[in-house]
């Protein structure tokens, strides 16, 4: 027998174990699968990591992202026609829907104390160069679209005296004379004259080709310059002579990206785009003026034409617009874009018409399209 004062000493330490032998209810065994299974050795687990719908999300989808970004720089850099399956499957991407969804986005009016963090991780990364802007305080701005297409202060161009200037910053795809009705995308790369412009309706003159009935002296021939602008380029364009608009065409199109490298890609490329084309008469006859929209760049606002809308649900594929033949000076803003997009140019000119850079070169808005000897 155990002394009831030593039993009493003992019950601090012997009342949890039997409490908890006693009355705890009895729990049948089993396995833990979801631990087991944890085990790094196991095969069935690495499977179903790649194979769920958050592996899909998380991993497939930038893992894919990177690969396609890698092959195209490395086609861009060889002779490499892209497959018409290729092609299909790029189209059949949601542009048109992600770039409403940007366009929302970037129209979105920022908190102010958070617009300097944004706007200046933008300047960073796209190399903008703030000292032009009219306005250099970025609380100004309430939206990303507002920055995008801010407006210059005083002298920061310089409208050369040349009968026809850049409508842009930007960089040279491509220019040169266009003798033919093919024109040049990219080096090596070209697309249909007619399907860029469409049927030609408005001029009065009655020629079996196309390329002739544009032209209003036959000894001219026509010219073309292409400028590609990038997100952090200045992001209005400008009058590049003193013309008269008297129509406009505008295709619905694709939005799909004009970056140079899928430009090198993609034949046509400007002419699937969704686009606006103003045409009329300068100085040596036939003028135009394409505005190309792009993957997020899908609202072309031109500011003397508003009945204008672009990347608008439910829109006829073709709409045409007599002009009441609006005339523009060296210089005058013409429109804008929300993002980088491209201009064309296509303007009948003499043979002699020689531009005054290349492919490849870097231009300002208002500087000289010509060489001293063509001007």
């Amino acid at each position: 027998m155990i002394p009831n004062a030593g039993l009493r000493t003992c019950l601090p330490l012997v009342n949890p174990i039997l409490k908890y032998q006693k009355f705890r209810p009895h729990r049948q065994y089993r396995p833990n699968t979801s631990i087991a299974n944890k085990s790094y050795g196991n095969g069935q687990l690495q499977k179903n990591r790649w194979l769920n719908f958050r592996a899909i999300i998380t991993r497939w989808v930038p893992l894919g992202s990177v690969i396609y970004v890698g092959w195209c720089y490395i086609r861009a850099s060889v002779n490499y026609d892209v497959t018409k399956v290729e092609l299909k499957c790029y189209e059949k991407l949601p542009f048109r829907v992600t770039s409403r969804i940007w366009g929302k986005l970037a129209a979105f009016e920022l908190p102010t104390s958070i617009r300097c963090f944004v706007y200046r991780t933008y300047i960073r990364f796209f190399n903008v160069n703030l000292g032009e802007a009219a306005i250099t305080d970025l609380t100004y701005y309430k939206s990303l679209s507002a920055f995008f297409t801010r407006a210059l202060k005083d002298g920061a161009r310089c409208i050369d005296s040349g009968s026809c200037v850049s409508p842009c910053d930007g960089i040279v795809l491509n220019c040169g004379p266009a003798d033919t009705d093919r024109i040049e995308q990219v080096k090596g790369v070209t697309y249909s004259l007619e399907e860029l412009l469409g049927k030609n309706t408005w001029s009065k003159s009655v020629n079996d080709n196309y390329y002739n009935s544009l032209l209003k002296n036959k000894k001219n021939i026509l010219h073309q310059c292409t400028i590609y602008l990038a997100p952090g380029d200045y992001h209005r364009f400008h009058s590049p002579c003193d013309w008269v608009a008297s129509f406009r065409r505008h295709f619905y199109g694709k939005l799909l990206s004009v970056n140079p490298l899928l430009a090198k890609l993609i034949p046509g490329l400007f002419a699937m785009n969704e686009r606006a084309v103003y045409v009329g008469e300068w100085q040596h006859g036939f003028f135009s003026l394409t505005a190309v929209g792009a993957t997020n760049v899908g609202s072309i606002e031109i500011y003397n034409d508003p009945t204008l809308h672009t990347n608008k649900i439910g829109r006829k594929r073709i709409e045409e617009l007599e002009l009441s033949n609006i005339k523009y000076k060296k210089g005058d803003l013409f429109g804008q874009f929300n993002m980088g997009s491209t201009i064309i140019l296509l303007f009948e000119a003499p043979k002699d018409f020689k531009f005054d850079f290349c492919s490849g070169d870097r231009v300002m808005m208002g500087q000289s399209l010509l060489t001293r000897s063509s001007r």
